[in-house]
Formats: C-alpha cells, structure tokens, sequence
C-alpha cells in the first residue's frame, strides 16, 4: 500500500550525527519527500502529531539471528514497539543456506545453528520449507513464503557454505583447492544474489567439544573467500573471534589481520573485550589492537555491546554447560524426557562422570565463582532460591563434603527442572563503551536477538543507549546516541537508501517521546513450537513504545501496539550491480 504522511511538530535527529532540528517530514510511497518548516497537508495525507517528539530513522540491528524465528513469528514482536527497521542476520557464520547435498550435513547445519544460537531444533525442520539449495533460491523461498513487517538482510554464512562444499568433511580436515574454488563460487552466488556480506567464526566449539567447520579452515580457505569479498567492496565481512570460551582472540586476529588489512572491502570484528571476567582471561591486549587498526588506517571495526549480558542458565539448553566444558551436564540439558532427565539427576553412575567433567570445567567457568551464580527462579520454591541467593549460599548449606556437581543435581531435583539460574556480567569500564560509541571504527547495537531466547532477551538494548547515555546522563548527546543506532551503522553496511532522515531516503522512521520510552522488563512469551503441537517459552518484553515506526512509509506499530502490516523487504538493499552503477 502507499501512505501519505505528513509528521508534524517534531524534532527532526537525521541520523548523521547533526544537531536535532524543528521540521515537518512528508512520506509518500514509501520514501521522505519532503523535510521543511510547516508543511501544510496535501490532499489525502494522514498528518501525525509528532509535538513533544523526536523524529528519527528507524534502528538497525546489527546482529540477529532471526533467519529460522521468522518463519514462525512473522510479526517479530515487539521489533516495531522498539522503532526497529532493519535487522541484520546470519551472523557467526551460521545460516540456511546453501544447502548440503546429503541428509547427514544438512542435519549437521541445522544442528550448529540450533545448538550455538539456543533456537529449537525440531521448528527448523517443521516450519522451513527447505525448497533451496543454493543461496539465491533460499532469498526467492522467503519472499515466496513470508511477508515480514521490517527490513531483513542476511550474510552468507562461513557454516554452511563448508558443509555445502565439503559434505561432513567439513568438520573434518582443512580443504581441497577444489573444494575452495566451490565455496568461492556460493559465495559469489549468494552475494549476487543479495546477501550483505560474509560471515564467519573462530571461537566455537559444540557440546561434544568439536569445532564448528569454520574453525577447520586454513589461511587458503580465508584469502580465497577475502578474494571474493574483495570484488563486492560495498559489502561486508564479519567474524566472530574467541573473547568468550577458550579466549583465543589475541591469537585469532594476530592471524586474521594481515589477510584483512589491506582489503577493498570492511571487516567489523567482535570484538574489543568490555567485561571484566574477560580482561583477566589474557585477551585486554585486543583494546590496544583496535587502536593500532584504526591508526593505520586500515578497515577493521570492531563490533561492541554496551549492555552485559544478563545470561539465564536452564536445564533444557546445553549451550551454557558446553560453553563451560561441563560435558556431562551437556546431557542433562539434551534429555527432553522430563521423567529421563530426573532419572538422569539420580544416577550414580553420572553423577560419577559428572563430578570428573566439573572437574575439567574451563578456569573462567562462572561455576568457579559460585558467589556470582543466582539460584533466580525455582519452579517448586523449594530450599534457598531467590534474587539474592547464590549458589555459594548452596553450597554453604550443603556442607564441604558435598560435590558442586552433586549440590547443583540436588537442588534441580528438589526445585524442578523448570528452575532458572542467572549469571550477572560486569562491564570493566563505562568510559571505555563511551569512547567506542565516539569511534567512527567501532560498531554498537549488538543484540543477539532471536537467538538464546530463553537465556537472555537482547531487545530493546538501544533504548538503554538512549536512556542510559544521553537521557539520564551526559556522556552522549541524544544526536551521538541515534548516529550509532542509524546513520552510522547505514554507513558501514552500505545501506545507502536508510538510516538518513532527508528527501529521497526511504521512510524507515521512528517517532518517540524520550520520557515514554524504556527497555521494558523482560517476560515469557509461550510462542515458540516445541515440535510436539505445544509451545515453548521465550524472553520478550512490551513495547518501548514508539509513538510510530513506519517501514518503507506504512506503519507497523501505531497507537500502541502492531498494526498487522508487513511492509518490509528481505534482501533489499541495494545490489551489488545497482553499486556498480553508481559508481560509473
């Protein structure tokens, strides 16, 4: 449909970092025509009363992982009650295309993306109809299939471009430069085809402890892949390094850098460390790293979060224990059985194997500092839980002679398997996240939303930004705050047609009251298939709320709550010939 509106009354921040200024905005057919003083309503025009307000693009998210969600939760609330309109996914290097030849990778593809992002595996099997094989067919399947309310753009991912070229070898050995020479000509196909860029990983490694395949690719593999991004210099190339886990970024990027440095095309890299469990883990030489980049001038960014993660740890999400190396517990968290897995609990004979594998926990296990794990939720209130219960105080109950791992069985058994823990980070340095917000070489909005959906709720983390550093605070000015949620990020992606309010951009825009809006609290929303016809839970929280958001002109959230309307596009950026083009 083609709107006609007309925003009166607001405070117009365009985005590029320019002082807020009073001026009307005109949308019509999807795109801002006009941006001036008082503009008068023409014809059939909706005006919009936006006194009191701020005028603004619409947010990018940077790094979801909404490539399977989407399929079952179209309306991807509450994105539009937060004045997001574009969402950048298939990052890490996971992603659903290309298509592995045989059952057994594609299984194995499926299963990296389920296991690592904590995302059902029996929905991607359910919901998706897989009638792709490569990536091109897999952006025609969901313009076929699905009608979204905002933008979604997609890298192509390291994962499955390795299964797809090497079969389950990928997980196996380095490869052949056959084997190179295809992944090069998917990744070309995919780029082609409309994918942002190309994303890979060097930290992860499953709950078995194997490597995911990215990991198993030499320099070869790399420069021959850069080789490709090379030739699509308006496109992108991301990699997650290892600051969590095993803490190998130093190395990872003393590896990376000189494959990357003198590249046409930009890296964002995740990134500098910004908590302070990390900066004892031997990676703070990263911050000075990121320095030395950007002084050579070379087009690495790095990729940050401001909010620590508030990580809940369950007993039907393997991803914590394995990322911990605490194997045994891997296979408590896989049981679906209820009755098996309290079964499980029970057994001597693993909570023997349990014991030795807590033994062989990483030394920056949050286990290891058991003051800081809270007993938050138990479904049985039964025995010490609560918001200022820690597993030390277990522990002190228990008495010395009882094991961790057996203190832990024992209070999940006695408190349900529906029992939540939770983990709290800290940031190191708030100063540290506000320089980076200042950096033209550093990339915020780091979400992880529509992955760890029962650990962690990454919506709305741009509010805080808003809230935390130039509404409550003056660290940053409120323009500083929306450049590095719009503009900025339009900028380094390419995006060239959004995150710019002025005439001729497309009218992504979110209109709100900076004293109406917070990151609401988070709240189980059972909406997630479970694979049996039932639903499972995920994080989620209310609307901001925006006044409006409108994708590409039409209003997805207005009045308070989501409109039904599905304007946005998947893939649409502009292509890499419409980029040629311009540049002639």
């Amino acid at each position: 449909m083609s709107y006609n509106i007309l925003i009166k009354g607001g405070t117009v921040i365009d985005g590029q970092n320019n002082p807020p200024f009073k001026a009307d905005v005109r949308v019509s057919g999807g795109k801002i025509v006009k941006v001036g003083e008082n503009l008068q309503r023409e014809g059939v025009e909706r005006v919009v009363d936006a006194t009191g307000c701020y005028v603004t693009p619409g947010f990018i998210e940077t790094h979801n992982h909404y490539d399977a969600p989407m399929w079952w939760m179209p309306n991807m609330f509450p994105l539009p009650g937060y004045g997001i309109t574009t969402s950048i996914n298939a990052n890490c290097g996971f992603g659903a295309a290309p298509v592995p030849d045989t059952k057994e990778a594609k299984d194995a593809m499926i299963g990296i993306f389920s296991f690592f992002e904590d995302i059902p595996l029996q929905p991607f099997h359910e919901q998706l109809p897989w009638d792709w094989k490569t990536w091109g067919e897999y952006r025609d399947s969901m313009q076929r299939h699905l009608k979204v309310p905002l933008n979604f753009e997609f890298f192509a991912g390291h994962q499955p471009i390795r299964l797809a070229a090497m079969g389950m070898d990928a997980t196996k050995r380095v490869a052949t430069d056959e084997e190179i020479k295809t992944m090069q000509d998917m990744l070309r196909e995919a780029l082609d085809a409309g994918a942002c860029g190309f994303s890979s990983n060097t930290m992860d490694y499953d709950g078995d402890g194997n490597p995911v395949p990215s990991l198993l690719a030499d320099d070869r593999e790399f420069n021959a892949l850069f080789d490709v991004m090379d030739e699509y210099p308006d496109k992108t190339v991301e990699i997650i390094i290892s600051t969590f886990q095993r803490f190998t970024g130093v190395a990872d990027m003393e590896r990376l850098v000189p494959m990357l440095k003198d590249r046409k095309f930009r890296t964002q890299w995740a990134g500098v460390p910004f908590l302070k469990y990390q900066l004892s883990r031997g990676i703070a030489p990263l911050i000075d790293e990121h320095e030395r980049y950007k002084k050579e001038g070379w087009p690495l960014y790095t990729g940050f979060t401001h909010v620590a993660p508030a990580t809940m740890i369950n007993f039907n999400s393997p991803l914590t224990f394995a990322q911990n190396n605490i194997l045994a517990w891997v296979e408590v968290a896989r049981e679906t059985n209820a009755t098996k897995k309290l079964e499980l609990l029970q057994n001597e004979e693993w909570r023997e194997r349990a014991r030795a594998s807590w033994e062989e926990m990483y030394p920056q296990a949050m286990w290891r500092k058991p003051e800081t794990v809270i007993m938050r939720d138990s479904q049985y209130r039964v025995g010490p839980y609560g918001s200022n219960v820690t597993f030390k105080d277990v522990l002190d109950l228990r008495g010395d002679n009882v094991h961790p791992s057996d203190a832990l069985a024992d209070w999940v058994i006695e408190n349900g398997i529906g029992s939540t823990l939770g983990y709290g980070m800290e940031i190191n340095s708030q100063q540290q996240i506000i320089d980076l917000f200042k950096d033209e070489n550093a990339l915020g909005n780091i979400s992880d939303s529509g992955a760890h959906a029962q650990m962690l709720c990454g919506i709305g983390d741009h509010i805080d930004l808003i809230n935390s550093y130039a509404r409550d605070n003056n660290h940053l000015t409120i323009e500083m705050a929306v450049y590095n949620l719009t503009g900025k990020l339009a900028n380094f992606f390419g995006f060239r047609d959004r995150g710019h309010i002025a005439e001729g951009k497309t009218a992504d825009i979110a209109i709100w009251n900076i004293d109406e809006i917070e990151r609401r609290p988070m709240i189980k929303e059972f909406d997630v298939p479970d694979g049996s016809g039932g639903r499972a839970y995920r994080y989620t929280r209310d609307a901001a709320p925006m006044r409006m958001t409108l994708v590409h002109g039409e209003p997805v959230f207005d009045g308070g709550s989501f409109t039904g309307a599905y304007p946005g596009r998947i893939a649409g950026h502009e292509t890499h010939e419409a980029f040629a083009q311009a540049a002639e």
